[in-house]
């Protein structure tokens, strides 16, 4: 059951529909864009995987229920009229009907979003074997060997920094980036948990 008032929710202004934008939760990409009408988004809030309103079929379908490509629903959020819904979740798979993994393009995560698609990758691999994942590999030795290794990116990058160019400066970051994800996970912290310490930051400046 997802936490959302749905009294507030504006259908009328639509003929009984809202518009409904799913955004993955970890990496804040736009995933798709759908419409939903009441019972779709009780269904929605009920069950936790997204459901829709099919305006072709005129009827309700649930994200993923041929495919295996669910959309699992962390939030709910709803817009400053009250006619479109935007819904924080989880993707079991490619999101577009195409295999891509948004319906607005093919790109991963594009940007800033890729911290966050490296974090699912990172949780993934942890669990392979350590002898077919260099991730799996460095998580069995533990956080102590793993923070050295941020030590030791970091000591690269600032050298990079310094004295290198402009490519060895973004590898050595790419680097430094790579292993501090795998020491959040290993410590069960996640790039959210630090970006919310940032937020704080700027609210006292």
């Amino acid at each position: 059951m997802i936490a959302f008032d749905a009294s507030k929710v504006d259908f009328d202004k639509g003929g009984g529909l809202v518009c409904a934008v799913a955004q993955d939760a970890l990496t804040l990409q736009v995933l798709m864009v759908a419409w939903m009408d009441r019972a779709a988004l009780e269904e929605t809030v009920t069950s936790g995987e997204a459901t829709f309103f099919s305006r072709s079929r005129q009827e309700r379908w649930r994200k993923g229920e041929t495919s295996g490509n669910t959309l699992k629903v962390e939030s709910i959020g709803l817009d400053c009229d009250g006619d479109t819904v935007l819904l924080s979740v989880t993707p079991a798979g490619p999101a577009c009907h195409l295999g891509t993994t948004s319906c607005f393009g093919a790109a991963v995560a594009p940007g800033l979003g890729r911290l966050g698609a490296l974090e699912r990758t990172i949780a993934a691999r942890a669990k392979a074997s350590p002898d077919e994942s260099w991730t799996a590999k460095l998580l069995a030795k533990g956080p102590k060997r793993i923070a050295q290794k941020v030590g030791e990116e970091g000591v690269e990058t600032a050298l990079a920094g310094a004295a290198g160019d402009v490519a060895e400066l973004c590898e050595e970051s790419a680097d430094l980036l790579y292993h501090l994800g795998v020491l959040l996970h290993v410590r069960g912290v996640s790039f959210n948990d630090v970006m919310a310490v940032l937020a704080k930051r700027a609210e006292k400046s």
